[in-house]
């Protein structure tokens, strides 16, 4: 990543967009807050006015990513299987904040505005399930839910990890969620 100097005043959402990046890139382990001062032209202090340290960094990440997933799922409405297409979506966009969502070990999962985040985005995903015509589905609403999420996080780590070589994976994640949830 290029150096940039640091000329405006919205340095934590700077951070969290190459932190983001290089997650997305390489990984979080070698992710550090002084790497994301040098690379923003500030001084290593300055993340850690935001985040106070790796760990809390990963929160505002994760509390990010849940909540543009919640946004982008809203946007997916009505059915599941434009849900399913806007999950799978959303992770290829943001592999870095999809990364971090789903590693608990790295970020504060008692923190109340990534809680809030998570429950957003469990209820847009859930509001997606609940309009399956599928009998099973109906019955067991609960049941639907977790089937639904293990489909749509299973189908995109899978893609994610190079597993699954499709060219269209959004429009895979949605026949997929077509042929399993169609009654």
């Amino acid at each position: 990543m290029a150096r940039q100097s640091y000329h405006h005043g919205d340095l934590k959402s700077v951070i969290l967009a190459q932190a983001a990046a290089l997650v997305a890139e390489r990984g979080a382990d070698g992710i550090s807050l002084r790497e994301l001062a040098r690379v923003a032209g500030v001084s290593h202090a300055a993340p850690a006015h935001h985040f106070t340290d790796r760990r809390g960094l990963f929160t505002a990440l994760a509390t990010e990513g849940f909540t543009l997933l919640a946004a982008a799922l809203s946007g997916a409405r009505p059915e599941f299987a434009h849900a399913a297409r806007a999950y799978v979506q959303f992770a290829l966009d943001h592999p870095g904040h999809y990364t971090v969502m789903f590693d608990k070990m790295l970020y504060d999962a008692t923190d109340p505005a990534l809680r809030a985040a998570e429950v957003a985005a469990a209820a847009e995903l859930t509001s997606g399930v609940a309009t399956l015509t599928d009998p099973n589905a109906q019955a067991d609403p609960e049941g639907a839910a977790l089937a639904a999420w293990s489909l749509v996080h299973g189908f995109t780590l899978l893609t994610l990890n190079g597993a699954v070589a499709d060219a269209e994976p959004v429009d895979t994640a949605e026949r997929i969620a077509r042929i399993l949830f169609s009654g």
